[in-house]
């Protein structure tokens, strides 16, 4: 005789987000020992460069939230927190430029950066390009020193919960 299902409702974080935060995760366990350092060589400016490009994919990720909360005022207390933690993100990398919301807002958005016209998809917009910048950042730590790479990881881990709260959460 089967189980009936159970009547509560569920709690906590549904599979979806999981399997969205499961690559970082994973990458992250893997990068538990190694060297923060390594020779002066090739080795060190390839992971200098790593780190300038996380820092500047951070930077124009927070210039894409100013351009969604400049064109849809609406959204603006859900998404400012999440901006925040992305100018950290790439204050912890080296980067630094797009402190206040007002540094990158005089500035014209670039074409690509179009808003669409209505909340759901302004936020859609957002979550997909927080996913490929996770994405991409989560295939870059094996070839970064321990440090960095362990950098990446808690970023790219943000960057899917940042996924899920534009997405599914209520932020």
């Amino acid at each position: 005789m089967p189980f009936p299902p159970s009547p509560r409702a569920r709690s906590g974080p549904r599979r979806r987000s999981l399997l969205a935060v499961a690559p970082a995760a994973l990458a992250l366990t893997g990068c538990t020992g190694g060297d923060s350092g390594g020779p002066a060589g090739d080795g060190q400016s390839a992971a200098d460069r790593a780190r300038a490009r996380a820092a500047r994919d951070s930077e124009a990720l927070a210039e894409r939230y100013d351009v969604v909360i400049a064109a849809r005022p609406g959204l603006a207390g859900r998404l400012r927190p999440l901006r925040e933690e992305v100018v950290r993100h790439a204050r912890a990398l080296g980067g630094g430029r797009t402190a206040s919301p007002s540094a990158s807002s005089s500035a014209s958005p670039s074409p690509s950066a179009a808003v669409p016209g209505n909340d759901k998809d302004a936020l859609a917009g957002l979550a997909a390009a927080e996913k490929e910048l996770a994405d991409r950042r989560a295939k870059a730590l094996g070839g970064v020193p321990g440090e960095l790479a362990r950098l990446l990881a808690s970023v790219a881990a943000a960057g899917a919960a940042h996924v899920y709260l534009l997405t599914e959460g209520d932020a």
